[in-house]
């Protein structure tokens, strides 16, 4: 295991790893434990008692966070038409079709999403192979594949998150910037925290959420308790 820094080891020790906090408290803990001299990402962690072998039991979505996420970003559309117009009218970065695969296939990489409408994915599906390893593919379980092109933009800049079971089970997905205020981290953690309990497999045994965790950047990780968590009905 990696050495770790001598920060990190002072800021750990603010934490007690036997419990789980309030979510309130768990957000305010992460926050003053960032270690780094920049405006550091706050991420949640969900462990869940999910097999994610199994085809019923895959999550994956995507959620548009009430306060955004501090960053914002840059959308590549594909599209062609009026469809274009829509997407450059709603604020996306670029857009265009077989210019932009070419660009990509010689190694272009200056966005962070792609929304393709329906009848341009048998063009994407080409460069499949190049987007699927980097998490780019669009995909209609999280509104990439789309013909409301204006719609998927606007909710990506407004600070719509992707999430995606990894093999183990874990969700990771970004709330919000250590300078945003506490309120707003609570406001972005439930309304994923609902989402995610929401999509409970109905094949899943056991215990669904097995561990909630807040980070930051390169920060240590603090335990949530799930039932100080208050959702909207």
């Amino acid at each position: 295991m990696a050495k770790r820094g001598k920060k990190f080891t002072e800021a750990a020790k603010q934490i007690d790893r036997t419990t789980a906090y309030d979510v309130n408290e768990a957000i305010e803990l992460a926050k003053k434990t960032s270690t780094v001299n920049f405006d550091a990402t706050v991420e949640v962690a969900f462990r869940l008692g999910i097999d994610t072998r199994k085809n019923d039991q895959q999550i994956r979505g995507a959620v548009v966070l009430p306060n955004g996420t501090g960053k914002t970003q840059r959308v590549l559309v594909f599209a062609k038409g009026e469809k274009l117009k829509e997407a450059e009218a709603a604020g996306a970065d670029f857009a265009g079709d077989v210019e932009y695969i070419n660009k990509i296939q010689q190694g272009w990489f200056d966005f962070d999403v792609i929304v393709a409408t329906p009848d341009m994915m048998g063009e994407v599906g080409k460069i499949g192979r190049v987007l699927g390893p980097k998490g780019l593919m669009p995909n209609p379980k999280t509104g990439t594949v789309t013909f409301d092109v204006a719609k998927a933009v606007e909710e990506i800049k407004a600070g719509k998150v992707e999430y995606r079971a990894d093999k183990a089970g874990i969700i990771h997905a970004p709330i919000g910037k250590v300078s945003f205020d506490n309120e707003k981290l609570v406001e972005n953690f439930e309304t994923i925290f609902d989402t995610i309990q929401k999509a409970k497999p109905a094949a899943a045994k056991g215990t669904y959420m097995k561990s909630v965790n807040v980070t930051t950047t390169m920060g240590p990780a603090v335990k949530v308790d799930p039932s100080t968590v208050t959702v909207q009905k």
